[in-house]
């Protein structure tokens, strides 16, 4: 007996063997290495946070996966450029550069940040909205849903430390 598996409508390129531009639209028009075209292609991350420019997939408008990418840095730096550039748009989390002041070491508390973005405040609803990633990186999600990164929390100034250490 014989097994055979059923043929697959189309195997997502999983090499750079492709081109990718941005349309007049705004929209990404992926071209595969055998002429196919997708308009519309998103990127999206498998490791968001853990590993950002491991394993991305551009995924067609019908929701389907046309190419793997396993590294970022493997792209011909047009393709790279370009990813990158709408990866930022979808990705929005601000650095957390210094922490200015703490409302109250209690939560909720209201936190005002310098960010990579700008000064803001937010919300910090409970200690369990700190996440760790690793020996000195954080993940802290806000009351209105934006999540901010502190990449390394030894890189942050002296106060900061001591504020951030209170809710740790």
């Amino acid at each position: 007996m014989q097994m055979t598996t059923p043929p697959i409508e189309s195997d997502p390129v999983s090499c750079p063997g492709f081109k990718l531009e941005r349309q007049a639209s705004g929209q990404l028009l992926f071209t595969g290495a055998q002429g196919e075209q997708h308009a519309g292609v998103v990127p999206v991350r498998a490791f968001p946070i853990a590993a950002p420019d491991e394993g991305i997939s551009l995924v067609s408008t019908e929701g389907r996966e046309v190419a793997w990418i396993a590294l970022l840095q493997d792209l011909p730096p047009a393709e790279r450029t370009l990813l990158q550039d709408e990866l930022a748009l979808r990705d929005f989390v601000p650095q957390i550069l210094r922490l200015k002041s703490v409302s109250t070491f209690a939560t909720p508390s209201i936190w005002a940040v310098e960010t990579d973005r700008g000064d803001t405040t937010f919300v910090l609803k409970g200690e369990e909205d700190i996440r760790r990633l690793g020996r000195t990186a954080l993940m802290i999600a806000g009351g209105e849903g934006v999540q901010y990164s502190v990449p390394d929390m030894s890189a942050l100034d002296r106060a900061s430390r001591k504020l951030l250490e209170r809710f740790l």
